[in-house]
């Protein structure tokens, strides 16, 4: 996979430990942590820690991390209590699907109903 990187990405910044997080889980590409406006009593980003704008952006190499960030995703719920009830896992891409930050990440939100459609 090709270096990829924004100085002045809050989450890149957040991945390199220049603003802190309440970190969930953290693994060589990846790191997880509880979003700051949280959408249910459990909400966490897992995001890679290399630059990614969208979904839009990966390549056939990022397969792998994709494939990392969900089973992450997998172990975070496990770990919340949350898996026998369920959760849900989101991503926004671009403008028009609520992306407000343009690096790539995933919502795991839990512990409460969740409707659909979600908005």
């Amino acid at each position: 996979m090709a270096m990829r990187d924004s100085a002045s990405c809050i989450f890149c910044r957040i991945a390199r430990g220049e603003i802190p997080a309440d970190i969930v889980h953290e693994a060589e590409r990846l790191i997880a942590f509880r979003d700051v406006s949280p959408q249910a009593p459990e909400h966490i980003l897992l995001i890679p820690k290399e630059h990614v704008p969208s979904v839009d952006h990966l390549t056939d190499p990022d397969a792998v991390l994709a494939g990392e960030l969900l089973i992450a995703a997998r172990d975070i719920a496990r770990r919340l209590g949350v898996s026998d009830s369920g959760y849900r896992l989101v991503t926004n891409i671009g403008p028009d699907g609520g992306q407000s930050v343009g690096h790539l990440h995933l919502h795991l939100l839990a512990g409460r109903s969740l409707s659909w459609p979600p908005g």
